[in-house]
């Protein structure tokens, strides 16, 4: 059967609209496949500078409402060493900005509604941006994620809070004046925070977080989310790409995961936009040549922060301090580590 579109791109989450929209303007027929919607809840996101710049060439970031993270304290709950990085490290505006993730995918299918679909088309290329794929491997976290909302005394600025504890890594973001909490535990611990009532909850909230975020007042919207690693064992297949979480699915430590998938999106747009066949097996293979450090690098990082500071051992605990001191110390490695966090391998010298 011959191709009805050059590309067709099944999933139509904010990874797949992206693409979409960076290649309505080609000379490439695109197509969006949606199966279906679903009612999103409210979900704060963590976007990178770097993202904000994808969006803003795509025309959706003025109708996002963010909150931008100027500031990142990290530290390790009762540890001496501890890192404040600042956009002024980065040399950016912001380090990033935390948003509604209905919002964005709201306002990246509109902006290319047109191009959506819920009928299957013969395509040139195929791009999977529909979530993990079956034949993913898989790396279970011994934790879970409690997810919510904090309202906090004072209220939240334009500071975030990277806390690392015994369990897991503690996460507060701010957005408007509140924080967006992404807090991991043992699974049997993480869904006793969510079910605890809610006073007994901020206490325990307090004492991991510590005193400089505010005191935690309220929580709304507690849930627990498992915590994996999927990983694709291949960005291409005939005529098919992988981007996003069909790629990769990384766990929410460094807020990587979806800011991974829009350079994804980004990098397959401008491989395909020249090609005279977008799945031509060549043009794939540059692609994914392209996506090989960014990718390989990130997941190795997000993994190593989810899982290196994690335990109770004296002599790692002090040399995790000690490591977090010489971060904050040495203005180098600070700028070196805030912008491979933006921009990816683009922050090599």
């Amino acid at each position: 059967m011959p191709a009805s579109v050059d590309v067709l791109v099944r999933g139509a989450g904010p990874v797949g609209c992206a693409l979409a929209a960076a290649l309505r303007d080609s000379r490439l027929k695109i197509a969006v496949l949606e199966r279906g919607t679903s009612a999103a809840s409210f979900r704060p996101i963590a976007l990178s500078y770097a993202s904000r710049l994808i969006l803003e060439r795509l025309g959706v970031w003025q109708r996002l409402a963010v909150t931008p993270i100027e500031t990142i304290h990290v530290s390790e709950r009762g540890a001496f060493g501890q890192a404040r990085l600042d956009a002024a490290d980065a040399r950016v505006p912001a380090l990033g900005y935390v948003a509604d993730y209905a919002g964005l995918t709201r306002a990246l299918r509109e902006s290319v509604a047109d191009l959506v679909s819920p009928h299957e088309m013969p395509a040139r290329c195929v791009v999977h941006a529909e979530g993990s794929t079956a034949d993913a491997s898989e790396k279970r976290y011994a934790q879970d994620a409690v997810v919510g909302v904090v309202s906090v005394d004072p209220a939240a600025g334009h500071a975030a809070h990277e806390r690392f504890t015994a369990d897991g890594p503690l996460a507060l973001l701010p957005f408007g004046g509140r924080y967006a909490l992404v807090w991991s535990a043992r699974p049997e611990r993480a869904a006793a925070l969510a079910a605890a009532p809610e006073a007994e909850f901020l206490a325990e909230l307090a004492a991991a977080a510590g005193g400089r975020p505010g005191r935690p007042i309220a929580c709304e919207s507690r849930s627990v989310q498992p915590l994996v690693l999927r990983v694709s064992p291949t960005r291409i297949a005939q005529r098919e790409v992988f981007i996003g979480n069909a790629a990769q699915t990384l766990h929410p430590v460094a807020g990587q995961g979806l800011n991974l998938g829009l350079r994804d999106a980004w990098d397959l747009a401008a491989t395909l936009r020249d090609a005279a066949d977008p799945g031509d097996a060549a043009t794939l293979a540059r692609y994914a040549a392209r996506r090989r450090l960014d990718a390989a690098a990130t997941i190795r990082v997000t993994d190593f922060l989810a899982s290196g500071f994690l335990g109770s051992n004296k002599a790692l605990h002090a040399a995790r301090g000690a490591a977090l001191m010489a971060l904050d110390l040495f203005p180098p490695a600070k700028r070196f580590f805030a912008r491979r966090m933006i921009y990816g391998p683009s922050a090599l010298p």
